[in-house]
Formats: structure tokens, sequence, C-alpha cells
């Protein structure tokens, strides 16, 4: 797998991965949230392409305290490959490289494989409540 930085040209092919791994809430508008991240450090948000096929992708951020990471998914059919690996490998050094000195990520309670994912990762469960406020509407 070859990652790269998100080209315009990858726009369908990553909102039908997200789709496919069912990481499109019905609060989240996918389009809006690429051209979000198009705006702010968009050479943060990776790809990993196979034979030309997007396969997996990740959207990595810092603000100047910790990072982030969002929108961590690998095609069905090519998981348990190490691609998820790859891409936080990727993320991760981009980060470090920039002075970022902790990753931050959420996962959905239900979400069991991705709690296991990041566990065998290294990374730990924080003592924090996770809260959010949305503050623009957004509809698929």
């Amino acid at each position: 797998m070859n990652i790269r930085i998100f080209l315009a040209a990858d726009r369908q092919a990553v909102m039908a991965l997200w789709q496919m791994c069912g990481l499109v809430q019905p609060h989240n508008n996918p389009g809006r949230d690429i051209e979000r991240k198009l705006n702010q450090q968009g050479e943060l948000f990776f790809v990993g392409e196979q034979d030309g096929e997007i396969i997996a992708s990740a959207m990595f951020g810092y603000e100047g305290h910790c990072g982030w990471v969002n929108y961590l998914a690998v095609a069905p059919t090519h998981q348990k490959q190490g691609h998820a690996q790859a891409m936080m490998q990727r993320g991760e050094s981009e980060l470090v490289a920039l002075g970022c000195p902790k990753l931050n990520l959420q996962v959905r309670k239900s979400n069991l494989a991705a709690t296991k994912f990041y566990q065998a990762s290294g990374y730990v469960e924080d003592d924090v409540v996770s809260f959010g406020k949305r503050l623009i509407k957004d509809t698929n």
C-alpha cells in the first residue's frame, strides 16, 4: 500500500470507503468534513492506495497542544494486513515532526474491534469524559 496526501480526485472513493466502514453518521456530512479538512492542515489527510484503489484513509491534526486522528478507515477486504497500523505510523511521524507531544482519538463504545486495535498499538484509555457540542448542523 502506498500512503500519500489526499487529492481532490480521491473524494468520492474516500466517502465510499467511509460508508463501507460505517464511519458516516447521520450528524456527519462526509463531503463537508473533507472540505473542512482541506482548509485546515490538508497535508495531514492521508489515503492508502493499492493497485489504483483507495483502500485506507486517515485525517490527522495538531492544534499546538495535542494531535487528533479521525476517519481512520481500511476497506473490509484489506483489513488485518497492517494497513491501519501503517496509516497510524505515517500520521504519528508527521505529528512528531510538528512537535506534537500526544495523539488523542475517540472510539465509539460499540466499536470493540477499533478499541482492541488501538490498545494493541500502544494507546491507553485516558481518564477523561469526552464532551461535544455541535456548532454547525450537518446533514447528509
